[in-house]
C-alpha cells in the first residue's frame, strides 16, 4: 500500500508540473487529427456576437488556407492577390498577436476563380511548420522552425493544373507527406506530354526524400491523405484520385497495398476514416457529385454504399457516432446512418459552401462562402442551433484547439469560445 501511495504521489506531482497546453488537443493539419474534422471541446458556443470574440485580426492579403496550431502558436498562410507574394504567418493563439511573418516573392499566374495563391493548409509538429505552393514553373515545399527560420526547402519541379495549387501536407511518424498531383488535360484536351504525378514523403528534419510513389495523371487531386489502422496489421495511408480511386499505401515505404476505382470525376475532398469504413467523394463544377463508402479490413475492399443525391464536391464529410453528415457545395445538408447509408434528414441551409464542416461535441459547424456560420445539432433529427455572420467571405475550414475555435475568412482571422482572455485586436 505504501508503494502504491508513493507512485500515486509521484504521478500526481508529474501531472501537476506539466504545462496546461501539454494536454490540449493539437490541430496539426487540414481538418485536425487524422483529417476527421472533430473535436470534443465543450466550450464553443452555438451562436455569438462580435463582442464575444477572444480576438479578431486583419490578415495581410487573402487566402483559403485554414489555421493549424501547436500549443499556443497558430500558423496560417495568406497571399497578395496581385503579386502572388506568399505570407507564412504565426500568431499567439491566446491574444491574436503576430509573432512573426515570412514573405516569399512569387509569380502571378492563372487560378480558378474560387482558388487563391494561399490555398495550402500548413502541417505542424513540435519543431517545424510545413507549407507548399506552386507556380507553373515549380512546386515549393518547405519547413520552417517555430521562430520562422527556414529549415529546408525543396523544388519539386514544374506544375500543371487549370485550377492552381490547393493540396496540403500531413504528418506520419518522422515524415511529412505531400500529394504532388498534376493535371493531364488542358481545357478538356489531353496534353501531348503528360506531367508525372506522385505521392511523396520527406524526412521531417532534413527534407530528404524517403519515398515517391507514381500516381496516374488524369484529373489533379486535392485530397489530403489519412491513416487507416486495420485491426490486424500495420497502419495504411489512404488517399483518393480519379485514376487510382480509393487506394492504400504502406506509409513507411510508399508501396501500394490495394486500390479500388470508384470515382469517375475529380477528387477534391479528403478521405474520412471511420472504423472499417472509408469515405471519399468525386464531382465537377457541372454536377454529378457522389460520395462512396468503402469497407475494408486492410486487405479486401467492397463498396458499402453510394450517395449520389445532392452530394458534396469540395467539402469533406464528417461523422458523429453512427451519423454521417454531408454538406453539398450548394448548401444542402444531409444526415445518414453511417453503416447503411439510410437517410435520416436532408435540409437546404442557403448559401454556398467550399470549406468543410467540422463536428464539435454534439454540434456541426458549417461556414458558407458568403461568410455565415450555420450551427446544427449532430442528431438524427434536424435542428438548427444558430447562425452567425462573419462579415467576410470564407472558403476555409475552422480549427479547434485549446478549447477555442479559430475561423479564417478571406482576409480575417478570429477566435471564439474557450478560456482565452486576449484583447479584441482589430475589432471590426
Amino acid at each position: 500500500m505504501l508503494r502504491l501511495a508513493c507512485w500515486a504521489t509521484l504521478l500526481a506531482t508529474w501531472f501537476w508540473m506539466q504545462p496546461a497546453t501539454a494536454f490540449a488537443q493539437e490541430w496539426t493539419r487540414f481538418r485536425g487529427p487524422n483529417g476527421t474534422g472533430e473535436s470534443e471541446s465543450a466550450t464553443i458556443p452555438a451562436t455569438w456576437t462580435p463582442e464575444d470574440y477572444n480576438w479578431k485580426i486583419k490578415l495581410p492579403g487573402v487566402g483559403n488556407s485554414s489555421p493549424v496550431l501547436w500549443e499556443n502558436k497558430l500558423f496560417i498562410m495568406s497571399a497578395d492577390p496581385e503579386t502572388a507574394t506568399r505570407y507564412v504567418l504565426c500568431y499567439d493563439a491566446d491574444t491574436g498577436k503576430e509573432l512573426w511573418k515570412r514573405e516569399f516573392v512569387s509569380t502571378p499566374h492563372h487560378l480558378h476563380t474560387m482558388s487563391s495563391y494561399a490555398s495550402c493548409t500548413p502541417a505542424v509538429d513540435a519543431q517545424r511548420v510545413y507549407v507548399a505552393w506552386s507556380t507553373p514553373a515549380s512546386v515549393t515545399f518547405m519547413a520552417l522552425n517555430h521562430k520562422g527560420e527556414t529549415v529546408w526547402e525543396k523544388d519539386l519541379g514544374t506544375w500543371f493544373s487549370q485550377h492552381g495549387f490547393g493540396t496540403s501536407p500531413m504528418l506520419f511518424e518522422d515524415m511529412v507527406i505531400l500529394s504532388n498531383s498534376q493535371e493531364g488535360k488542358d481545357g478538356g484536351k489531353m496534353l501531348e506530354k503528360l506531367p508525372l504525378s506522385y505521392l511523396m514523403a520527406f524526412d521531417c528534419r532534413t527534407g530528404e526524400e524517403r519515398w515517391k510513389t507514381l500516381r496516374r495523371t488524369d484529373n489533379v487531386t486535392y485530397s489530403v491523405p489519412a491513416i487507416f489502422q486495420p485491426k490486424d496489421g500495420p497502419p495504411q495511408l489512404i488517399n483518393t484520385s480519379t485514376g487510382s480511386g480509393m487506394y492504400s499505401l504502406n506509409p513507411r515505404t510508399g508501396e501500394e497495398l490495394w486500390s479500388t476505382v470508384v470515382f469517375d470525376k475529380r477528387t477534391v475532398s479528403s478521405p474520412l476514416v471511420k472504423g472499417d469504413l472509408i469515405f471519399g467523394s468525386t464531382g465537377s463544377g457541372g454536377g454529378g457529385s457522389y460520395v462512396t463508402a468503402v469497407r475494408t479490413d486492410g486487405k479486401q475492399t467492397e463498396v458499402a454504399y453510394k450517395i449520389d443525391t445532392q452530394a458534396p464536391y469540395v467539402p469533406t464529410v464528417v461523422a458523429y457516432e453512427d451519423i454521417l453528415f454531408l454538406l453539398s457545395d450548394a448548401g444542402i445538408a444531409a444526415c445518414f446512418d453511417i453503416n447503411t447509408g439510410k437517410l435520416h434528414w436532408r435540409k437546404r441551409l442557403g448559401g454556398n459552401f467550399q470549406g468543410s464542416p467540422v463536428r464539435v461535441a454534439d454540434k456541426f459547424y458549417c461556414v458558407s462562402t458568403e461568410g455565415e456560420v450555420v450551427v446544427l445539432a449532430a442528431n438524427k433529427t434536424f435542428s438548427e442551433l444558430g447562425r452567425v455572420t462573419l462579415g467576410d467571405g470564407s472558403r476555409s475550414t475552422p480549427a479547434i484547439a485549446r478549447g477555442s475555435m479559430y475561423l479564417r475568412t478571406f482576409s480575417n482571422l478570429m477566435s471564439i469560445g474557450g478560456k482565452s482572455k486576449g484583447p479584441l485586436v482589430g475589432k471590426q
